[in-house]
């Protein structure tokens, strides 16, 4: 029987076909949600190593009057009605695991307006992560777990991360004490083998199913966008 060649045989070279997901991300922090997402798609273990998540921070150069959630969820709109349209020119489907997300990751801290971002995100469809008080709940879940209330203050959250034992020495090994500022950096010796550890205790949180989310305190979903938005189930 004669060879096949090349050409006579196109599948032979063809590679597999890789699922591409399409991920647009806004946040309210200007560094450290941006450092999150980073480490997430960079290090994180897929739940499909087939397939591929394409995720971009659409806001890094937004002003802080556009990172407050009912304007980051305008935003947040416009783009979704871009990806939609071209997803399906793509045709693409809704239900498709290919199909683009748009998430937008706010906090609480001291917004009037959470309930009409909630509201304005749903009917848009787009997905939601969301703590209370802040971000840094769902740090600080990643050393210890924490049900108890904030009173709404961010700040309470944020001393209680940089006061965990060797949280200073992941800025650096002789490192004591960190700033606030400085705390808003993510290192990566602050999330790596403690996601399964977090998740656990962010579901374990106090139920809140009321309409008023500026009242979910403590709350945080945070995992949701890592799993569901990032296709990520462990870092």
């Amino acid at each position: 029987m004669a060879r096949d060649k090349g050409r006579d045989n196109p599948g032979r070279n063809r590679k597999p076909k890789v699922l591409r997901r399409e991920v647009y991300v806004f946040t309210e922090g200007e560094v450290t949600e941006p450092e999150f997402v980073t480490f997430v798609t960079d290090n994180g273990t897929r739940a499909e190593p087939g397939r591929e998540i394409v995720c971009t921070v659409e806001n890094l150069s937004a002003p802080s009057k556009r990172r407050k959630p009912l304007p980051l969820v305008d935003e947040a709109i416009d783009k979704w009605a871009d990806v939609e349209r071209a997803a399906k020119k793509a045709k693409l489907k809704p239900g498709d695991w290919n199909w683009p997300q748009v998430w937008c990751l706010f906090d609480r801290d001291q917004h009037e307006d959470i309930p009409t971002a909630f509201a304005r995100a749903r009917r848009a469809k787009l997905h939601v992560a969301y703590s209370h008080p802040c971000f840094e709940l769902w740090r600080l879940l990643h050393y210890k777990n924490s049900t108890s209330s904030f009173g709404g203050v961010c700040d309470t959250a944020a001393d209680r991360l940089r006061q965990q034992p060797d949280f200073p020495q992941t800025y650096g090994p002789t490192i004591q004490s960190v700033s606030k500022e400085q705390a808003k950096r993510v290192m990566p010796k602050q999330l790596r083998g403690k996601y399964a550890k977090a998740r656990q205790y962010a579901k374990a949180l106090p139920e809140h199913t009321g309409p008023d989310q500026s009242r979910w305190d403590p709350y945080t979903d945070v995992w949701r966008f890592v799993e569901d938005g990032l296709d990520v189930v462990d870092y």
